[in-house]
């Protein structure tokens, strides 16, 4: 049964670039983008970058990766996760998300997630769902062994 945790993101930093030619429809643009997260996953400066299609209606897609490297509920490490998602007229940037299989060193993680961003608001919510091999207990282990005495005469 999978974990589900939640918090919000931020754009730390975006930057996008056209690289159709001019005037062409639709438009197909390349972004770098920083997020910082808090709640179930903690990461102070994400690394992704996104594939948008612009189409002539203000609405269009995206495609991205994105390494999150830090905290995902207390456990400590490295991750990345494909999202795919759509934007609409009204500002409106809905996505989905899933864990690329072992790409961290979160090992076994796998899940999904995803959030809708609105055009204004300072910081995005967020769920995810995951699950994680439950880590090995640690500590000194005890072996019992026989203590009765051999007799050798």
């Amino acid at each position: 049964m999978p974990t589900r945790t939640t918090g919000h993101f931020t754009f730390a930093n975006w930057e996008e670039r056209t690289v159709s030619p001019d005037g062409t429809s639709p438009t197909l643009a390349c972004a770098s983008v920083t997020n910082a997260y808090s709640g179930g996953i903690t990461a102070a400066h994400t690394i992704c970058e996104y594939v948008i299609v612009y189409r002539p209606d203000k609405t269009g897609t995206f495609t991205g990766m994105q390494v999150l490297t830090g905290g995902l509920d207390g456990r400590e490490g490295a991750f990345a996760v494909e999202e795919r998602g759509w934007f609409d007229t009204e500002g409106a940037v809905h996505c989905t998300f899933e864990v690329v299989a072992g790409s961290g060193d979160l090992a076994g993680l796998g899940g999904t997630g995803s959030y809708t961003a609105r055009q204004g608001e300072p910081s995005v919510a967020y769920t995810f769902d995951y699950h994680l091999p439950t880590p090995p207990v640690t500590g000194s282990t005890r072996s019992v062994t026989d203590s009765t005495p051999s007799v050798t005469d």
